[in-house]
């Protein structure tokens, strides 16, 4: 993806014990369309985002007309895709958003990006494994191996460590199961709702009718919808890897909003015939955590909810695994590019993973755990709702960013891209975008449950994260020019 027509990344080079560097560039060609889409689909997942989220929006936000919601984020973000396709023919590798923002809006605000996806995604992550653990906990309790979260987050941690080692295309094909397994039951409910005609008030589609969509509570509806989405963006990241990335990550990107937005779409709107448009808001509020797990039991049967239950767990397996491999590859360009020790930016000589980019962030995230742990926080109410607020305000805002960057490079380099490619499709995503960004800042209070001046400072902290990294470029600029003149052109 560097240069997408004609890479020209540092060769594998000899191995270490032969007397010579170690590889600094990933496996080439190890992953195809299906593989990246697994993994970007993977990281929403789509059980997770249903059947975890989408009834907090029935609940808060516009009630019957979730399913609109979706269909305007996925519009949103197809919007967004045009630009950063196209800067993905001229520019990429594993540093992705870093790589985008240093080339279109300069080098200090790119490392200020790189810093701001790295919190993003860890803080993403870091919420993901404590709802693993209360599920797993919760479901193995009845058992007798009555663990607490934590450690059943840790153990999830060591096996997902132990998968991001090895061949990405070997994490590709464990996410494409779970994939394929959580949306498989997700349909066989969508698809019952529709053969039994829906519920007391029939088969309709006023989810979609701007009179329902656009009604109060659409703002609300959007902060846990746009959450939703988080990690579509990941398709950038496995350029350096994909199998004809010119083509490829174009064909990935579009391929997997469609999925997402298409999938949401749909089964909120088979959730909604199946309560009812007049009733749905209501019997949301009164059960969020029960919402899709009653609609499974009528309609499928009580085997359904076991199964969903299960596959909730695996469904969070699966973005956890999702989100560990972009972390590495983020790490792992900044290793490359000197940001960071460049032991971070080599890759293992047998599977062409950066081995130990991982080893470093599934040590990092290790501690952030532990430290939750000892100090005894709600892995539900503090962990996930916390961390996840955070990361949908981070995520918004380098996407932001990346528009301008996208807007910024096709002003001075030249391209056979049109006018709607290079300017007016970056703007209104720039516009949506920002737009996005004020709802969730307006409702953060109700998006990570609570009140605490630390949620209400999560704004102001990415920002400092982001000018933290713009004033170690401008450190490395003064000290070490040589260094910085190649920031973002290590994958030209």
């Amino acid at each position: 993806m560097s240069s997408l027509e004609s890479v020209s990344l540092t060769e594998a080079l000899p191995a270490a014990g032969s007397g010579g560097p170690a590889k600094t560039s990933l496996a080439k060609n190890s992953v195809g369309l299906a593989h990246i889409v697994f993994f970007v689909v993977a990281a929403a997942a789509p059980l997770t985002a249903v059947v975890g989220a989408s009834p907090a929006a029935f609940a808060f936000g516009n009630g019957g007309g979730v399913p609109g919601a979706f269909v305007l984020a996925g519009v949103l973000y197809l919007i967004f895709s045009v630009g950063f396709t196209a800067m993905s023919r001229h520019v990429g590798g594993a540093g992705a958003f870093y790589t985008y923002i240093a080339q279109g809006i300069g080098k200090p605000v790119g490392v200020g990006g790189a810093m701001m996806a790295l919190v993003t995604y860890s803080a993403v992550q870091i919420a993901v494994y404590a709802l693993f653990g209360v599920f797993v906990s919760a479901a193995l309790g009845p058992f007798g191996l009555a663990l607490p979260w934590w450690a059943w987050a840790f153990v999830a941690l060591v096996v997902v460590h132990l998968c991001g080692q090895r061949n990405i295309a070997f994490s590709g094909t464990i996410l494409g199961v779970c994939m394929v397994a959580e949306i498989a039951i997700l349909l066989l409910l969508d698809l019952g709702i529709l053969l039994k005609g829906g519920g007391p008030q029939g088969l309709g589609f006023t989810s979609f009718s701007p009179a329902t969509v656009f009604s109060p509570g659409l703002g609300v509806a959007l902060v846990f919808v746009v959450g939703s989405y988080i990690g579509f963006e990941a398709t950038a990241i496995f350029g350096e890897e994909a199998e004809k990335p010119e083509k490829t990550i174009p064909r990935a990107t579009y391929l997997a909003v469609l999925l997402i937005t298409v999938f949401y779409a749909f089964s909120t709107w088979a959730a909604v015939q199946f309560y009812g448009p007049a009733k749905v808001q209501e019997i949301a509020a009164g059960g969020l955590d029960t919402f899709y797990f009653k609609a499974a039991g009528a309609v499928l049967g009580g085997w359904s909810v076991e199964v969903m239950n299960v596959l909730l767990i695996t469904s969070l397996f699966a973005c956890i695994l999702s989100f560990h491999n972009t972390l590495n590859r983020y790490f792992f360009a900044l290793g490359r590019e000197g940001l960071a020790l460049s032991s971070l930016g080599k890759v293992h000589e047998k599977h062409g993973s950066p081995h130990i980019a991982g080893l470093v962030q599934s040590g990092i995230a290790a501690l952030v755990l532990a430290l939750f742990a000892l100090s005894g926080t709600d892995p539900y109410a503090v962990v996930f709702s916390w961390m996840s607020a955070l990361a949908v305000i981070g995520i918004l805002a380098v996407q932001a960013l990346v528009s301008v960057a996208v807007i910024l490079f096709f002003r001075k380099t030249p391209s056979r891209h049109g006018i709607w490619t290079t300017l007016i499709a970056p703007g209104l995503s720039f516009v949506g975008l920002v737009g996005a960004l004020g709802l969730v800042i307006s409702n953060l209070t109700m998006l990570a449950g609570s009140e605490s001046p630390i949620v209400k400072a999560f704004p102001v902290a990415i920002v400092l994260v982001c000018l933290a990294g713009i004033v170690f470029a401008l450190t490395i600029k003064k000290r070490r020019p040589d260094l910085y003149a190649a920031l973002g052109t290590v994958f030209e």
